[in-house]
């Protein structure tokens, strides 16, 4: 399923996994997008799998003319090894009934591979939230009983609030409770298989709408950062090019924001006017 870029695999002991859903609003891959071109990940392979719709185009984080001719396909890795972080950027959507296979595939990789944990970026569908839900931040996370041993005090601490169990039958008062994530696409799935099969899965996601996604997508790569401080506040600036002429995204705008992230003490991010 992965095909490394180099003659041999790489080395991704211990690393942490950061992947996309594809999901309302793409907020998750427009997450991963910001996170990969922020920290200048280089790519070190590919998935070749026949789950995903093909798709080829540039690279979309070409810096210079020279890499501007790079191609690019439906579902990359990079990684940043100074960091212990690997991205795997998912650019198209899932072929009928092959999202499952997906997911299984993924995690017997993640496995063999040796990576610590896997995060999932992704979102759900706002107008579904019940009315604790619309009293509350819009962030929620999940984790697998194979990372609650180990994160789960570090995420009370954050005072995150865990995704509620609801019910499976929306409007029968005796229905099963049970996990549900609405325009989340594999991230239930993925969720469900990290269970079954003991892999440490965390789930990320903001309750999102259609629309201009950018600010949902920056939201969501802050919120990850209160827990694995990829970037340090106060004395980092998140850098975002969103060039959707040359992504196979759905949203196609072309907008360049420089955000500073600050302590949560001084207040929220701050825009940086572009100098």
């Amino acid at each position: 399923m992965f095909v490394p870029c180099g003659d041999s695999a790489p080395d991704l002991a211990g690393c942490t996994l950061l992947m996309p859903a594809v999901s309302v609003g793409n907020v998750g891959q427009l997450a991963i997008d910001l996170i990969i071109s922020t920290l200048n990940m280089c790519k070190i392979g590919y998935f070749y799998t026949d789950c995903l719709v093909p798709m080829v185009g540039n690279n979309p984080y070409a810096t210079a003319e020279e890499n501007s001719t790079e191609l690019s396909t439906n579902a990359e890795v990079y990684a940043l090894p100074s960091r212990k972080l690997v991205a795997l950027q998912l650019r198209s959507i899932f072929i009928k009934y092959k999202s499952k296979p997906f997911c299984e595939k993924l995690l017997s990789w993640v496995k063999s591979s040796g990576c610590a944990k896997v995060v999932v970026l992704s979102s759900s569908h706002s107008y579904h939230r019940n009315d604790l839900q619309l009293r509350s931040t819009p962030f929620r996370y999940l984790l697998s009983p194979s990372m609650q041993t180990s994160v789960q005090n570090k995420m009370q601490s954050l005072n995150w609030e865990e995704m509620e169990k609801t019910a499976c039958i929306p409007e029968i008062d005796e229905s099963e409770l049970c996990v549900r994530i609405p325009g989340g696409g594999i991230t239930k799935t993925l969720y469900d298989e990290g269970c079954s099969k003991d892999v440490p899965v965390a789930v990320l996601l903001k309750f999102v709408s259609e629309g201009d996604n950018i600010p949902d997508a920056l939201g969501l790569v802050e919120y990850l950062n209160e827990w694995l401080q990829i970037i340090k506040p106060c004395t980092s600036v998140f850098i975002s090019y969103f060039g959707y002429d040359k992504l196979s995204h759905t949203q196609r705008r072309k907008t360049k924001q420089i955000y500073c992230c600050t302590a949560p003490e001084v207040g929220s991010p701050q825009r940086v006017a572009p100098g």
